[in-house]
């Protein structure tokens, strides 16, 4: 019995925008081949952004449609659209999921201050985000909670970033992951 699993059968994305209340693009991540070109990419988002710019419903929830033979999931921020866009043959439950769990750790991240210009402020915590949500159209993580940890650089077990930690701390949380990861802890082991 083979036990490989067939890479076409994983969910992709093809595509996460965000886009201001003008239809000016914040951040836009396409993969797979997808939209290759940079006047195909600005043509595509004003069109994704005509069809979708009267839809004030959304604001707490997703909405879908049916762009170029495209899924397209989006949700409104206040002045932002988030979009998630796959192949017309992907799951919508899963494209949602993908833009709920982005557009929730945005909103912690960012706390609450979801405004465009915001988010251009602090564009390089939005783009680890999409990174650490989406790499190469392959979705990596789902849960907002483990999404904002990593751009953070905080383990799941850890309040305290990584980055803010002295030279020691660091070493010591790398060692007590190393030993919980080897499946045995000896609080007395020192390393000389």
């Amino acid at each position: 019995m083979n036990n490989k699993l067939d890479a076409s059968l994983a969910p992709t994305v093809l595509g996460v925008l965000i886009l201001d209340s003008e239809g000016n693009r914040i951040i836009a991540k396409y993969y797979k081949g997808f939209m290759s070109g940079a006047a195909d990419q600005a043509k595509f988002e004003q069109k994704l952004f005509k069809k979708t710019k009267n839809n004030t419903s959304t604001r707490s929830d997703a909405d879908v449609i049916l762009l170029d033979n495209m899924i397209v999931i989006f949700r409104c921020g206040s002045d932002t659209r988030f979009y998630v866009i796959g192949s017309q043959d992907e799951n919508e439950i899963i494209l949602d999921t993908v833009l709920s769990g982005l557009f929730t750790a945005l909103n912690t991240l960012l706390r609450g201050q979801m405004e465009g210009r915001n988010m251009l402020d602090n564009l390089e915590t939005v783009m680890l985000a999409v990174d650490e949500l989406v790499d190469g159209g392959i979705i990596l993580e789902i849960d907002p909670q483990s999404i904002v940890n990593r751009v953070l650089m905080r383990s799941d077990d850890t309040s305290q970033p990584l980055a803010d930690m002295s030279m020691s701390q660091a070493i010591a949380t790398a060692k007590d992951q190393l030993f919980k990861s080897m499946g045995t802890r000896d609080s007395d082991s020192t390393w000389g």
